[in-house]
This record gives structure tokens, C-alpha cells and sequence, in this order.
């Protein structure tokens, strides 16, 4: 592929682009789970395929990100669900699942309305602010020519919504100490998960469409984001309508008890740490209560 000046591509929109332009990116987000370390040892091929379907609708999503010069909402685009589903687990994945997110550039603003077990909250928050560094790789997805940059992101360790499995086979020797010690224990499923201190982000954005946003919380690049890795998520954007006739108004959001960043984490770490209590306790304490 003939190498194209990043410099050039920068440039040349900025000044042919109508300064109130808008548009729809729509994106299939897809998370991959290491079935190998999921579950007993022993579970059955046919048994972690059976699981992985049902999980499915949870691990690959489609969302809407319709943006203007300065601002955007990004939600998912919510299908109707079929077959049963995963249940109460499917209830408690939600409950860390980030909800419509607002953003706004000019204003380091964003919002994000997510519900916690059957609460609804309004996270204020400012925008995600990464190190980009900008590389030398470009690739053509769809009809944009796209840079890669990559950045190294923080993550707060009461945010569950970065929780993963843990490497069984890393903690083998410490979970054999920790059974030695107390014997007598109820499992804990949170011993099972970890939130990772850091992640690697990698994007590739499109100077040719001169936003500086992207699929979630993400921003801060000289063009739209077409394409995102972060952990085990890949987001990539399938279709992109400039200008289009009928569009979901860009409004900040409203919806629920608003509260920043830390206030909510502290939120999931209080309930999670009741949660676990129950757990230890067989689950004889009831249901998680909210209060206020």
C-alpha cells in the first residue's frame, strides 16, 4: 500500500468539511473468554461450546455512535433476545456493563447513565484522557484510510466492568496456600475474577471523517475512531452515514441519580463487597439492598 503523509491526511479534511457536519458510525463489539480457564477442568468440549453460545449475546454487541463536531451519544442498538438466555448471570453482567454514554469535546464532558442492580445512575465524569502515541501503520477499513495509535490506560481497581478470569494456572500455588489455610472457606466466585492494573489500547482512526471521538469513552485522536482494542474487546465500525436524514437528537443525558466517577466506583466496591460476604456466609444474609 502506496504510504500516505499522516500530516496530509490531518489537514485536508478540516478544510473541506462543513464546520456543522454530523454522522452515524455503527459498531460490532465482540469479547473473547478463554474457555480453557473457564469453568471445572474437567468440563466437556460439547459443555464450553454450550456455554459460549448462551454467552454470546453478552460478548458481541452492536452500537450507535451519532456524533457531530462536538459532541456525541453512543448507545447500543438493542436487539430483541431469543432462547434463555444466562439468566440471573446475564442480570449481574449488566449491572457492570457501562449504559448510553454522552460526550463532549469542547466541553471535557462526559456522562454515562448505568443501572446497578435495579438502581438507575448518571456517572459525570471528564473525558478519558490517554498518551496517544501515534504510529507509523495505516490500513484501508472501508473507504478510510486509518492510522494506528496505541496508549497504555489506568484502570481503577473498583471498576468491574474491566473484571476478567484469572489465569488458574499463574495463582495455582497461591489458591493451594489459600485452601491449606482455611479448609473449611466457602468458595468465593470473586476469587475467580481480577481487575488488571493496566491495558493496552489500540485504535485506528480516520483523519478523512475530523471528529475527535469514538466508540465509548474514548477520544482525544485526530479523527473518528473506526477501530478499537482494549484487553479482550474489538470494536470495528461497519457503516458510516454522513449527514443522515433522520438521526437521534444529541442531548446530554438525564436519567438517574447523578454522581462522579469515584462515587460510583465506591458504589460497586461496597456492593461487591457485601456481595461477598454473602457468598461467605451461604448466602444467608439475603439480597443486596440499597441504601438511601
Amino acid at each position: 500500500m502506496k504510504r500516505i503523509s499522516l500530516l496530509l491526511f490531518t489537514i485536508i479534511p478540516f478544510l473541506t468539511f462543513a464546520q456543522n457536519f454530523s454522522g452515524q458510525a455503527f459498531y460490532e463489539s465482540k469479547t473473547t473468554v478463554d474457555m480453557d480457564n473457564f469453568g471445572n477442568r474437567e468440563m466437556s468440549e460439547d459443555m464450553k461450546k454450550q456455554i459460549a453460545e448462551r454467552m454470546k449475546s453478552m460478548l458481541e454487541k452492536t452500537y450507535i455512535l451519532t456524533f457531530n463536531k462536538n459532541e456525541s451519544i453512543y448507545k447500543e442498538d438493542e436487539k430483541l433476545e431469543t432462547g434463555a438466555g444466562a439468566g440471573g448471570f446475564r442480570m449481574m453482567m449488566g449491572s457492570f456493563t457501562a449504559g448510553p454514554q454522552y460526550k463532549n469535546i469542547a466541553q471535557n464532558l462526559l456522562l454515562e447513565e448505568r443501572e446497578f442492580f435495579g438502581k438507575q445512575f448518571l456517572i459525570n465524569d471528564t473525558l478519558t484522557k490517554l498518551d496517544w502515541k501515534l504510529e507509523k501503520e495505516s490500513k484501508q477499513i472501508g473507504q478510510y484510510v486509518a492510522f494506528r495509535a496505541t496508549a497504555i490506560k489506568t484502570i481503577d481497581p473498583n471498576d468491574m466492568s474491566m473484571a476478567r478470569r484469572r489465569n488458574r494456572d499463574r495463582d495455582t500455588e497461591k489458591k493451594e496456600a489459600e485452601t491449606v489455610k482455611d479448609t473449611a472457606k466457602t468458595d468465593d466466585p470473586f476469587d475467580e475474577i481480577e481487575v488488571p492494573k493496566e491495558v493496552l489500547v489500540t485504535a485506528w482512526f480516520t483523519p478523512q471523517i475530523p471528529v475527535s471521538n469514538g466508540p465509548g469513552e474514548y477520544a482525544g485522536l485526530p479523527g473518528l475512531i473506526l477501530e478499537l482494542n482494549v484487553d479482550r474487546t474489538t470494536i470495528l465500525c461497519s457503516k458510516i452515514v454522513m449527514n443522515p436524514k433522520e438521526a437521534e437528537a444529541i442531548q446530554p443525558l438525564k436519567k438517574g441519580k447523578e454522581v462522579t466517577r469515584e462515587e460510583f466506583n465506591k458504589i460497586v466496591k461496597d456492593k461487591t463487597d457485601e456481595m461477598r460476604e454473602n457468598f461467605r456466609g451461604g448466602g444467608r444474609r439475603g439480597g443486596m439492598r440499597f441504601g438511601g
